[in-house]
């Protein structure tokens, strides 16, 4: 269940607790139910998952405060459950204008965090905007005195661009540990696998986000589905999905939102046998033909990170290309128009859009949001 970190030197945990989606009071993403998410991380732990990993803004009202992740995460962590797990967490680069600023942050994280110290410290969504501005502003000497001081064992970075910058990012930094998103779905898409090969060689530990892109590739349409049924191996949506992404050797810790406990019992029990090179031609072959029919019918590569938000017209952008993408994905279904109603009615439709552009200068797919916008105003309204 364990794979050696890079040159961190650490053993993690094949599965990593990723805290963006924990089940909520409501629809609020600032509630976070604590008696079910905690009940949920502590079990992973028990079960021998040992990473942990939240960020500054997670579960907050968008990307420019701080969120309820973090405070909520360290005092899951209490009881001893701190000692048991290498603990990562992430500096808002985007919020980042001087070199005081990043002592000003990890201090502040520090001190949610309820620990002195952080076990793997990524700079957040580093792309060829936020990577030159953070060397600018002295992210190498911040890194160094944070190492030598104690406060974090470990630097990294996530990333959200295409392959060439990555490697530029790789090549800039004695980093220790990186943070891509990999799926079936996304093996040519941003770092892609290019990227996951390139980082490895250089020998950096890899951690692995979206390997469900979002939940998007756990519920298949039934072409899918018949295609998946060729197998002699009976497994569900996420488990082809998962075991996809830990066959590959280069990869040391796949992090999974997880937000109910039938999750958490699921992927726990997966990970206890996970293994490199370990799914067959034949396996590999019938999740290329899944993914050729189902990247046939995406209309818009969202991953409902929700880095476009909050939108200043109110408009639950991610809810809306989920329902866009839906429809297309699963054969017309009836309920992708209900779904986008529902976000419709607790935010504000599309067509509310102004046109402003904040959304589309987070987006880490760097997708048109208001062109796309545009097409699901036509669809649905």
């Amino acid at each position: 269940m364990y794979r050696k970190f890079g040159k961190t030197g650490e053993n993690v945990s094949v599965l990593g607790f990723g805290c963006m989606r924990l089940p909520l009071l409501g629809t609020d993403s600032t509630q976070i139910d604590e008696e079910k998410a905690t009940k949920m991380i502590r079990y992973a732990i028990d079960a021998g998952v040992n990473y942990v990993d939240t960020a500054y803004p997670y579960h907050g009202t968008g990307l420019g405060s701080a969120g309820a992740s973090e405070p909520f995460v360290g005092r899951v962590l209490r009881d001893g459950y701190r000692k048991r797990v290498k603990l990562a967490t992430k500096l808002p680069s985007w919020l980042v204008k001087s070199r005081a600023d990043m002592d000003m942050y990890l201090n502040t994280q520090l001190e949610r965090l309820e620990t002195d110290t952080i076990d793997f410290y990524l700079i957040h969504g580093l792309n060829k905007h936020y990577w030159p501005a953070m060397k600018e502003a002295g992210v190498a000497d911040f890194l160094a005195q944070a190492l030598k001081s104690g406060k974090i064992k470990h630097a990294g970075f996530s990333f959200h661009d295409n392959a060439a910058v990555f490697k530029q990012i790789v090549d800039d930094y004695d980093w220790s540990f990186c943070q891509i998103q990999y799926n079936y779905m996304d093996e040519a898409f941003q770092a892609g696998k290019e990227g996951l090969l390139y980082a490895a060689k250089k020998g950096l530990g890899v951690a692995i986000m979206e390997p469900l892109r979002g939940g998007k590739i756990i519920s298949l349409p039934d072409e899918a589905n018949a295609i998946v049924d060729r197998s002699d191996v009976k497994r569900t949506p996420a488990e082809w999905a998962l075991r996809w992404v830990w066959n590959h050797p280069e990869v040391s810790v796949v992090l999974s939102g997880m937000t109910t406990m039938e999750q958490v019992v699921e992927n726990v029990t997966l990970a206890a046998d996970a293994r490199a090179d370990s799914l067959t031609s034949e396996e590999l072959a019938i999740i290329e033909d899944v993914k050729s029919l189902l990247k046939e019918r995406i209309k818009v590569d969202c991953t409902a990170c929700g880095y476009c938000m909050p939108c200043p017209a109110q408009i639950y952008i991610p809810g809306c290309f989920t329902s866009y993408n839906d429809y297309w994905m699963f054969d017309k279904t009836p309920a992708a128009k209900a779904t986008y109603a529902f976000w419709s009615l607790i935010g504000a439709p599309a067509s509310k859009c102004v046109e402003c552009g904040n959304c589309e200068n987070h987006c880490p797919q760097s997708i048109p949001i208001r062109e796309e916008l545009k097409k699901v105003v036509k669809l649905f309204e």
